[in-house]
């Protein structure tokens, strides 16, 4: 039982102390509305990022905060 509640602990430590997170999603298209396919996005002034599929989309799950793409 103690093992249990050790292990509990540690967990709901670990889910308190992650960073919030935000998800923003696009889509990439060019000057004539088509889909602008592996288009790099990046959340400014972070390292995170992502590409574009196939039809110019992407998701990107940010740290709160982060405003700019």
């Amino acid at each position: 039982m103690k093992k249990v509640l050790l292990m509990l602990l540690a967990f709901f430590s670990v889910m308190l102390s992650t960073e919030a997170q935000r998800l923003i999603k696009g889509n990439v298209t060019d000057k004539s509305g088509d889909p602008v396919i592996g288009a790099n996005v990046l959340a400014k002034g972070t390292t995170v990022g992502t590409i574009t599929d196939i039809n110019g989309n992407y998701t990107l799950s940010v740290p709160e905060g982060v405003n700019s793409i």
